[in-house]
């Protein structure tokens, strides 16, 4: 079969490969993307960032439908229908994923369905459905992202052990629902699964929830969890899974015990890790680390001239933002400019209830690296817009440089959180002082204030709050 031959050939359409894609076609690039799937969008789309958001939202329905009682609004106990719930959720996806095939369309992109072999630096042999499709491309951009992590020891072959993957199926609601691991995507689902009915568990192996953000900040969070789930347990380790009948039974230790108990589900939660196997890799120059991660320079160019990677393949902090950016600084590096992963702030957002955001140094990262700081916060308990809807439960924080007031950390967790963020962001990477942020005039009543105050607050002038900061320890 002749070989099909481009400039760029994509493999991976989610949303750093179809970004990707979508860029290099813009730029005027003939360029083929190369997705297993049949619905574009890759893992964010399909099976973690939309639908997780989606069964979050419909949730905190529930939540909110139950907390209104003491505003003299009641209503019934909620019916759940799993299948029109599960229904409602795919067409979310549906809608989502014609629309990535429709911009493909449009921009010319040729999209080929089938799972990618790397030949050489330079060729790649796609399985299809219709038989095997060679490709000859000047440069790929590789962005096949990563998989729940699944260790051996829990690899039941029994459809009640999940991933995230099969968590966002909602196939039924358990009765009582096991998370191990309590990082984002443990959290995240275990507030959908205990809003729908379930009796929530959460065993994590370190001495803190969410660990990767600072303590203060996760509290809120974590107090919200304990009131809303059976159980949070810390330092606690899952040494042994195996069916009995109808459920898992789980043998762990906690607390100096052991113990062994039924659960009717249980999400296993403890990261991911990369597509990088049966990729023939091995065929090129690029070159893997220690955790399989393909190893790229600034450029996101890897050991291979002709082969760039992108997103979770590519390691870092694996968030489809990130990948985002990255397929930019990759197809502009392709196009001739000098484009370069450096100094770039990225967000993170955890979709808990409340939410947890946070973008530059946590206190805990300042701290390890012995910068100067000074901290300042301000609590919502102090926000009229928090109060008027019940959410007082927030904080906003920001790091700042003593000798230049530069900002250089913010982090907020509240209601809304993951969209507050985003101010701060842009204000990091415009190099913006407190003072900025003090001086910019946010509307009144909104969450948005409660970041003018809280650099108010590093000023000693903060109107809703007595301001107190604190100088790093």
């Amino acid at each position: 079969m002749d070989s099909i031959k481009t400039e760029i050939v994509v493999v991976g359409a989610g949303p750093g490969g179809y970004a990707a894609a979508f860029y290099a076609a813009d730029l005027g690039k003939k360029v083929i993307l190369i997705e297993r799937e049949k619905r574009l969008g890759g893992v964010c789309l399909n099976r973690g960032c939309i639908p997780s958001k989606a069964l979050l939202y419909a949730t905190h329905q529930i939540v909110g439908a139950r907390e209104s009682a003491h505003r003299g609004i009641t209503f019934a106990e909620p019916v759940v229908d799993v299948n029109q719930l599960r229904a409602w959720k795919e067409s979310i996806l549906e809608k989502l994923g014609g629309g990535v095939a429709t911009l493909a369309k449009m921009r010319g992109v040729q999209v080929v369905q089938g799972r990618a072999y790397f030949e050489g630096s330079n060729k790649l042999r796609v399985e299809t459905a219709a038989g095997q499709q060679f490709v000859e491309y000047d440069q790929a951009v590789l962005a096949v992202g990563s998989v729940a992590a699944m260790p051996k020891a829990f690899d039941l072959g029994n459809p009640r052990v999940m991933t995230s993957t099969e968590a966002l199926e909602v196939e039924d609601i358990p009765e009582n629902l096991l998370v191990v691991g309590g990082g984002y995507i443990g959290m995240e689902l275990g507030f959908v699964y205990s809003a729908l009915g379930s009796k929530v568990t959460v065993v994590e192996a370190l001495d803190a929830i969410l660990a990767g953000a600072d303590p203060d900040l996760a509290r809120p969070v974590v107090q919200n969890a304990k009131k809303s789930f059976k159980e949070i347990r810390l330092k606690a380790r899952v040494s042994k899974m195996s069916t009995a009948g109808k459920q898992i039974k789980v043998e762990s230790e906690f607390n100096g015990q052991k113990l062994t108990e039924l659960y009717d589900r249980v999400l296993v939660a403890v990261g991911r890790v990369p597509n990088s196997a049966d990729l023939g890799l091995e065929n090129t120059k690029a070159v893997l680390d220690e955790k399989g991660f393909v190893k790229v320079n600034h450029h996101q160019q890897t050991d291979d001239p002709s082969i760039y990677a992108i997103g979770d393949i590519a390691g870092g902090i694996l968030l489809a933002h990130k990948a985002h950016k990255e397929a930019r600084i990759a197809v502009e590096n392709i196009h001739g400019e000098n484009t370069v992963f450096e100094n770039i702030v990225i967000p993170a957002v955890v979709f808990t209830d409340p939410e947890l955001a946070w973008c530059g140094l946590t206190e805990a990262e300042a701290k390890e690296k012995g910068v100067k700081y000074e901290v300042a916060k301000f609590p919502w308990s102090a926000s009229g817009r928090a109060l008027s809807f019940d959410r007082t439960d927030g904080v906003t924080k920001m790091l700042i440089d003593p000798d230049t007031d530069r900002i250089l950390g913010v982090g907020i967790c509240g209601a809304g959180a993951g969209e507050l963020i985003s101010e701060a962001t842009l204000a990091m990477e415009m190099g913006a002082t407190a003072e900025d942020i003090a001086l910019t005039v946010h509307p009144h009543p909104t969450l948005s204030e409660t970041l003018m105050e809280c650099a108010e607050v590093f000023y000693g002038h903060a109107t809703h709050t007595i301001a107190k900061k604190k100088s790093a320890e």
